[in-house]
C-alpha cells in the first residue's frame, strides 16, 4: 500500500508540474519574444535595405519586403499512464508508469511584397518638402538633409549617381549647403507651417539678425538662391525653378532616387569593373577641387568581416559597413528611417488575432 501511495504522489507531481507550466506560457513569453522578434526583424531590416543598394550598384532591380504580421504561438502538452497489477503472492507484484510532455512553439510570419502601386506610393513619389524642413526643424542637418534628399533648390543642381545620368552638382551647390548649415547651427533658420486654401504650406524663416557674421551668411544664401533680400519668410514649394523671389522651389527626390545616388559610391572590385560587370566607384569634388567623401562607405571583402555593423554576402563577396565607422552607421539608419517616412495613401485596418499560449 505504501509503494501505491508514492507512486500516487509522484503521478500528481507531474501532473501539477505540466499543468502550472502551461498556465504561466503565455506571460513569460511576452518580454523574451519581444525582444527576440524586434532584434530579428531590425537585423533584417538593414539586410534588406544594403542587399538592395547592392543590387542597385550591379544594375538589378530592388526587392522590398514588407513583414505585415508575426505570430508565435505555444502549445504544452501532457499525458500520464498508470499501471498496477497485484496478486495475493508476494512475488507476483508490479506496478508501471508512463508520462509523456510536447512543447510546440509555431511562428508564423507573413511578409508582403512591395510592388504595383505601393511600389509606386513607398519608392517612387517625391518626398514631400514640408516633411524634408520637418527633419531639419528638428535638429538634423541640413546640408546632410539636402544633399541626400534635394535634387535641386531653386535651379541650384545636386549630383545625382545614377548611370544613367549621372552628373556632378553645380559648383555652387556644395558651398550653399555649408553656409545654410553655419545658419541652422547658429539658430538662423526656422519653419512654419499655415493653411492656405484647406491645405498645408510650409515656410522657410531667415530669423531676424542676431549675428553679423551670420546676417552676412543669409545674405550670400539669398543672392545664391535668387531671394528676397529683405524678406524673411519664404514659400516652399515642390518644382525646380521658383516663381518669384520669395518662393523656395525644392525638386526633391523619391526614396528610389536616393538609394540609386548612395549605390553609386559602393566600392567594387576591380576585376568586375573590368569584365563590365559594374561601373567603376564614382568620385565627386568640390568647388575648390577636393574629393568629396561617400555619405556612406560601403566596403567589399573576400572574407566575412569580423568587425561589420551590417554585411551581406553577393557575388562571392561580402559587401558591409564597418562597425567603427560611425557617420555611415547613422546615416545607414537615418536612412531606414527616411523608408517609414515615404509611405503614402491609406492602409486598411490591421486583423485582430487571438491565440492561444497554453
Amino acid at each position: 500500500m505504501k509503494k501505491r501511495k508514492c507512486w500516487a504522489w509522484m503521478l500528481f507531481g507531474i501532473a501539477g508540474f505540466l499543468l502550472a507550466g502551461c498556465a504561466g506560457m503565455g506571460p513569460a513569453t511576452v518580454t523574451r519574444d519581444r525582444s527576440d522578434y524586434l532584434s530579428a526583424i531590425s537585423d533584417s531590416w538593414k539586410h534588406q535595405m544594403l542587399f538592395n543598394l547592392v543590387k542597385i550598384r550591379y544594375g538589378d532591380a530592388p526587392v522590398f519586403l514588407d513583414i505585415t504580421s508575426v505570430i508565435s504561438q505555444y502549445q504544452v502538452a501532457g499525458q500520464i499512464n498508470l499501471g498496477a497489477t497485484l496478486t495475493s503472492s508476494p512475488w507476483s507484484n508490479s506496478q508501471t508508469l508512463g508520462a509523456m510532455g510536447q512543447y510546440v512553439d509555431r511562428p508564423t510570419m507573413t511578409y508582403t511584397p512591395i510592388m504595383g502601386d505601393k511600389f509606386a506610393r513607398s519608392l517612387m513619389s517625391p518626398i514631400p518638402p514640408a516633411a524634408i524642413l520637418s527633419l531639419v526643424q528638428d535638429g538634423y542637418p541640413i546640408d546632410l538633409i539636402f544633399r541626400l534628399m534635394i535634387q535641386e533648390i531653386n535651379g541650384i543642381r545636386n549630383r545625382h549617381g545614377g548611370e544613367a545620368r549621372a552628373r556632378s552638382a553645380d559648383p555652387e551647390f556644395y558651398s550653399l549647403l555649408e553656409k545654410m548649415r553655419k545658419i541652422q547651427a547658429a539658430g538662423g533658420v526656422g519653419m512654419r507651417v499655415i493653411k492656405k486654401d484647406k491645405q498645408e504650406s510650409a515656410l522657410l524663416i531667415f530669423r531676424g539678425k542676431r549675428d553679423p557674421d551670420i546676417e552676412t551668411l543669409s545674405k550670400e544664401v539669398r543672392q545664391s538662391l535668387g531671394l528676397n533680400s529683405e524678406a524673411n519668410d519664404f514659400d516652399v514649394v515642390y518644382g525646380a525653378i521658383p516663381q518669384n523671389d520669395k518662393e523656395l522651389a525644392l525638386l526633391t527626390r523619391s526614396f528610389l532616387g536616393v538609394i540609386i545616388d548612395l549605390s553609386a559610391d559602393i566600392e567594387v572590385p576591380a576585376s568586375h569593373v573590368e569584365e563590365k560587370r559594374v561601373g567603376a566607384t564614382r568620385m565627386d569634388y568640390t568647388a575648390a577641387g577636393n574629393r568629396l567623401p561617400p555619405l556612406i562607405r560601403i566596403q567589399y571583402s573576400a572574407q566575412k568581416p569580423a568587425e561589420a555593423f551590417v554585411a551581406i554576402p553577393y557575388r562571392n563577396m561580402y559587401f558591409w559597413i564597418d562597425d567603427r565607422d560611425l557617420l555611415s552607421k547613422r546615416i545607414f539608419s537615418f536612412l531606414m528611417f527616411v523608408f517609414t517616412l515615404v509611405e503614402t495613401g491609406e492602409k486598411g485596418a490591421t486583423p485582430v488575432v487571438t491565440i492561444p499560449t497554453g
